[in-house]
């Protein structure tokens, strides 16, 4: 299983949290938004945080200073092994820089009741509230053809 990242920059706005997400604009989960991330690569990440951070600077221009790991999802897709991966999810809540538009995503604010899961992976309305909330968590998703759910489980960790 490859190994990768998910984070979610987060603010309050208003005395209301805001969480950025970004449109997918190539490759991997094209069309959709998703928190930043990407694969860990040996050749230049220490460790899983490192990759995170890498994918943060290189997708949206952001430098992460304050990052909180909140979950850990595998997501199994029997009929292409290959995407098999282990997702390691974190909250950033300070960096420096302002989120920018690159070859790889766009990125928008959204509100915490506003999020858009219609256009997000199907996999994301189960366990996204849920460490919204508070909850770190362990997942396993398993996917058809099609990016439907054939099953899941979420456990809180």
């Amino acid at each position: 299983m490859r190994e990768a990242t998910l984070s979610f920059l987060m603010k309050e706005i208003n005395g209301g949290k805001e969480l950025l997400l970004a449109m997918k604009k190539k490759g991997f989960g094209k069309g959709k938004w998703n928190g930043v991330g990407g694969r860990f690569d040996s050749k230049n990440d220490k460790n899983i945080l490192a990759t995170a951070r890498r994918e943060l600077e290189e997708e949206i221009g952001v430098i992460a200073q304050e990052i909180l790991k909140v979950a850990i999802l595998s997501f199994y897709f029997p009929y292409q092994k290959d995407w098999n991966q282990n997702v390691h999810v974190f909250f950033v809540n300070n960096w420096q820089g302002k989120p920018k538009e690159t070859k790889e995503m766009r990125p928008k604010w959204f509100k915490i009741n506003e999020i858009p899961f219609n256009q997000m992976w199907p996999d994301d309305k189960f366990w996204l509230p849920r460490i919204l909330r508070g909850e770190k968590l362990k997942a396993e998703f398993v996917f058809n053809k099609g990016e439907v759910i054939d099953s899941y489980e979420i456990k809180t960790i």
